[in-house]
């Protein structure tokens, strides 16, 4: 699941609405349907993430908060003074938090996401906590090359911040991508600092994804409703089950919504055929190990530059430097 939820209920912009019309659109035309992960976070959905961050089963997010909370100021020594932190996606910045309390030289930390509302209000509630520090909100598709505020550009350096194993999030050939993107937006000589999920057992994964009290499963149902809710859609939730299991030959995490029969659904104008047993695909969350995520990052011009993990080796905080320009 993506790590990084959103807390507060912001209602959807007209150009985010006809964007998740057209991606469903899309998904749901396609031979294998699936929709992006980044439609489970609506204000219901948001609130379901929060309380599986909460379940025994689901260790990524207190695994990465014990890192950040004894291990941060070994991670803090990559930041120099005056730096500025960039963090891609920022959604809920308790991670980011911890990272600046261990680096109290920072001069500025910008919080990047799509959802300007939400970012700027995020801003607002974190700078009496950090009064010294800079704090410029930016509006942005993290995925894609924006530019960064001129407090950041003219910062001696610049620190990339990509908690909750949002990596995991991306097909391999995306995370290239997003990690070429970044060396543009940061440019030569700046670091990147990535929350990671690690490769293990397949129980420990699959109880993660499949917690007793059912909220990832709920999680996983209520696209079904927002898209009814939001697009018109006429699914009936008792006509598809939760699926989430380890696929251990791609080493991730699928989650589907699996069809209990043979049926026809209308969403967003469109009418789309499922048969007994076909799914939406609606998320994949990759597990990496240290050589697995370095290879990725070096083949765009990251080197590593430190590794840490939690004491049972479950989630890891891996950073890079970016030596020279980036790798086209």
């Amino acid at each position: 699941m993506v790590a990084l939820a959103r807390t507060q209920s912001i209602a959807p912009a007209d150009d985010e609405q006809s964007a998740f019309e057209a991606d469903v659109l899309k998904g749901l035309s396609q031979q294998r349907k699936r929709l992006s992960p980044k439609y489970f976070y609506d204000a219901v959905g948001s609130e379901l993430f929060e309380r599986i961050t909460e379940q025994p089963e689901y260790y990524p997010t207190r695994c990465e908060m014990s890192i950040l909370r004894e291990r941060g100021a070994e991670i803090a020594q990559l930041i120099p003074p005056g730096a500025a932190i960039v963090e891609f996606g920022s959604g809920s910045n308790q991670k980011a938090r911890l990272l600046l309390a261990a680096a109290p030289e920072l001069a500025v930390y910008v919080p990047v996401d799509i959802c300007g509302p939400m970012v700027e209000q995020e801003a607002a509630e974190m700078q009496p906590d950090f009064p010294s520090l800079k704090i410029v909100p930016i509006t942005a598709d993290f995925t894609q090359p924006f530019e960064l505020p001129k407090e950041a550009v003219e910062a001696p350096a610049r620190i990339g911040l990509f908690p909750g194993s949002t990596i995991g999030n991306f097909e391999p050939h995306e995370a290239a991508a997003f990690l070429r993107n970044a060396a543009k937006t940061l440019g030569p000589g700046s670091k990147m600092i990535i929350g990671a999920d690690l490769v293990k057992e397949a129980e420990i994964l699959n109880e993660a994804y499949n917690d007793a009290a059912g909220f990832t499963e709920k999680f996983n149902m209520n696209l079904l409703v927002r898209m009814n809710r939001e697009l018109r859609g006429n699914f009936d939730l008792d006509s598809f089950e939760h699926h989430a299991f380890y696929n251990r030959e791609r080493q991730r995490v699928e989650m589907h919504l699996a069809s209990l029969k043979r049926q026809k659904v209308k969403v967003a104008g469109g009418c789309f055929e499922f048969r007994a047993g076909e799914t939406i695909h609606t998320e994949s969350s990759y597990k990496y190990t240290p050589e697995s995520l370095a290879a990725l990052a070096r083949g765009v011009g990251w080197e590593p530059a430190g590794v840490w993990m939690d004491n049972d080796c479950r989630f890891s905080i891996q950073a890079f430097s970016l030596s020279e320009q980036p790798k086209r």
